[in-house]
């Protein structure tokens, strides 16, 4: 199987409708919201500030996630960053190691996007351990801050380039 993170806007019709349908476990939702809030985030701000990328897997959409950029950097990134939202991998897809291949991919894919940015930034729920391990094995640093999330406190991580 091959995959590649590609931009939204380079997506045929058929694979926009296919990203239409990813779904994340229920209990997934509270972390990384669902589909159409994440659309709607690219489709409702079209400019430089959100873009959006979908992990093809032999050209079918099976995961999907947002990069930001001011003017819509959230208030604790830093200005030479572009922060990670909203990584989500279709249940139907999960354990075949997709989440792993966006991670993989996201430097490269993000330097592309935003060649001025140094770092990649995300923040992730304190309690959410598998994510957080996910992210440490590709080697995102735990910046030592927490801050009150939106469902509770909230780890800072960082990708140095």
């Amino acid at each position: 199987m091959i995959t590649r993170l590609v931009p939204y806007e380079s997506l045929n019709a058929l694979q926009r409708q296919q990203v239409e349908a990813i779904e994340v476990h229920k209990e997934q939702i509270k972390f990384s919201g669902d589909i159409h809030g994440a659309l709607h985030t690219v489709l409702s701000r079209p400019g430089p500030g959100v873009k959006g990328f979908a992990l093809l897997a032999d050209d079918i959409p099976v995961a999907f996630l947002l990069l930001k950029r001011p003017p819509v950097l959230p208030a604790w990134a830093d200005e030479h960053s572009a922060t990670l939202h909203a990584l989500q991998v279709d249940q139907r897809h999960q354990g075949k190691g997709h989440g792993k291949a966006c991670l993989q991919a996201l430097p490269e894919v993000a330097r592309q996007a935003f060649p001025e940015i140094r770092a990649l930034e995300l923040s992730v729920d304190a309690d959410n351990e598998a994510a957080i391990a996910l992210y440490a094995r590709f080697g995102w640093v735990d910046s030592g801050e927490a801050y009150k999330g939106r469902i509770g406190h909230e780890r800072r991580m960082g990708l140095i380039f």
